[in-house]
């Protein structure tokens, strides 16, 4: 339906990625999965038939498949809209008839020519590959370089500590003692460094 709705209002080019999409999942999904996964070579692998609520979990789903693949105007009647769409008309059936022959047919050609790659033991990449290795090394390289600059920003300000300390050391030494001046000055000159020294701890 979406496709014929494509192609209707103008849309050749969504047509065409449908099309080729309908392909790439028949000859993946339908064919080259089972075909691999039942009649390739024997792995020696012996599995336990699955539980009973997993079969029948898969038999309704099955049984949905079928359902709305025979009756599919059973979900028509719940779209908002009046739906004129005739699913087993000629050109419908031939064409998905042709496309699932055409997907079969290119993947007998893939098999027997050898052009399909040999199989290897191997570790499938998909999109989890972001939180379970790219996610952990970017935090661990964050963390590293935020480290780094943390320590080198502590020991600069050590060091400017040390400094002011010792200049108030000198500036308090070589004034006189008799005069209030210069203790009112180191004292406000004390309480501005360690209203910095919050400030830079707080931000």
């Amino acid at each position: 339906m979406v496709m014929s709705a494509a192609l209707a209002e103008g849309y050749g080019w969504v047509w065409l990625a449908l099309l080729f999409a309908s392909a790439g999942v028949f000859h993946h999904a339908g064919i080259k999965i089972p075909f691999f996964a039942f009649f390739a070579h024997d792995s020696g692998i012996r599995c336990k038939e699955a539980p009973a609520h997993m079969l029948a979990a898969m038999a309704i789903a099955a049984a949905f498949c079928i359902g709305i693949g025979v009756w599919p105007w059973a979900l028509y009647d719940l779209l908002p809209f009046a739906v004129d769409y005739k699913p087993f008309d000629a050109t419908h059936v031939i064409a998905q008839l042709q496309l699932l022959l055409f997907s079969a047919l290119a993947f007998v050609w893939l098999k027997l020519s050898g052009i399909y790659p040999p199989e290897l033991p191997s570790v499938n990449l998909d999109a989890e590959v972001i939180y379970r290795k790219l996610g952990p090394s970017a935090v661990k390289k964050t963390t590293a370089l935020a480290q780094t600059a943390d320590r080198a920003l502590r020991r600069r300000a050590l060091a400017a500590t040390l400094a002011f300390t010792q200049t108030v050391r000198r500036i308090h030494h070589d004034a006189p003692t008799h005069g209030d001046v210069a203790g009112k000055m180191v004292a406000t000159v004390l309480v501005v460094f360690c209203a910095a020294l919050v400030f830079y701890y707080l931000v």
